[in-house]
């Protein structure tokens, strides 16, 4: 039989990079064991309160929110399920820093950061579950699911609030590789466009640029060209709005290989035969001052796949 646990009130900080998720989603991601139904109820008898205020069941959450969660009762039964054994030692090894407050992963493309909307877990339920004694293991920061490349994870309350401060004062060095259709030319050095989200009739949440959304910069800089046919770039997002650097890349007239939100399907095809079978944007450089002073700076290239693709580009092209 299913024994039953009561929590106390629970009080959550929406970390940097999930804003925009709905309520319920991020409530489903964080409250494990607790069903579905339950969450449902406290969310539309307004129990659920936000930064000491009541929310609407469709409110989108922001960074820096403080989500207040009433006493509920637990089914022990419900704990996560152990994740697959494959899984747990592919992200141990993925691993590029650790201490005691901190964990640096090479994130490979295609697994989420977090559970909800449908998935069970992403990679913070997992590293739940390969750090038993970190009760206070946080994303920092998040990637999109298909985003390869570099993710923090706080080990300690402490670390997550000095990242966060970081983070909003623009103390992270974050670069990207992208690898994007046609010539990117040397004088476009960065675009700066406005970003808004939408949603689309499918449900789908969609980013495009809008004189009234949000202000966005991301930095450009060419590392490699294909002749005319594709362009291996660096991006430094210098704001961190949803898919920025995607719909950037795409709103300057290069999409990004393998997007298939806002990418180009016949290039995107074309990379896919070439055996690039996932989005080519890659988180490879973070640099940023630990509590301590010391600046770490950490590096990661990208999976064999992309290193395959741009073997056969640079074999086929003199690199002009």
């Amino acid at each position: 039989m299913d024994s039953q646990a009561a929590t106390g009130v629970q009080l959550l900080e929406v970390s940097a990079g999930l804003e925009g998720q709905r309520i319920d989603n991020f409530l489903l991601a964080r409250l494990k064991g607790v069903p579905k139904t339950m969450i449902y109820r406290i969310l539309r008898k307004g129990e659920v309160r936000v930064n000491k205020g009541r929310i609407k069941p469709d409110y989108r959450i922001k960074e820096g929110d403080i989500v207040r969660v009433p006493p509920m009762r637990m089914t022990q039964a419900d704990e996560p399920k152990p994740l697959a054994q494959g899984l747990l030692e592919r992200l141990e090894a993925a691993i590029v820093y650790e201490d005691k407050g901190l964990i640096v992963l090479n994130k490979p493309a295609g697994i989420a950061v977090h559970g909800g909307s449908g998935l069970n877990y992403g990679v913070i339920e997992a590293f739940r579950q390969m750090r038993p004694l970190c009760k206070e293991i946080e994303l920092v920061h998040r990637l999109d699911r298909d985003t390869s490349g570099l993710l923090m994870i706080a080990k300690k309350r402490s670390m997550l609030r000095h990242l966060h401060e970081a983070l909003r004062a623009d103390g992270v060095d974050k670069r990207y590789m992208a690898l994007v259709r046609g010539r990117w030319p040397a004088s476009r050095k960065q675009v700066d466009a406005p970003l808004q989200k939408s949603n689309v009739r499918s449900g789908e949440r969609m980013v495009e640029v809008n004189p009234e959304g949000k202000e966005a910069l991301t930095l450009f800089k060419v590392i490699r060209r294909f002749s005319d046919y594709a362009t291996l770039i660096e991006a430094s997002p210098i704001t961190g709005r949803t898919h920025q650097i995607r719909v950037h890349a795409l709103y300057a007239g290069h999409a990004i290989a393998g997007d298939t939100k806002y990418g180009d399907e016949s290039f995107s095809k074309e990379v896919r035969e070439m055996g690039g079978k996932r989005l080519f944007l890659h988180a490879c450089d973070l640099k940023f001052t630990l509590p301590d002073g010391e600046v770490l700076a950490v590096h990661a290239d990208p999976d064999a796949q992309w290193q395959g693709v741009i073997t056969q580009l640079v074999d086929g092209d003199s690199g002009v």
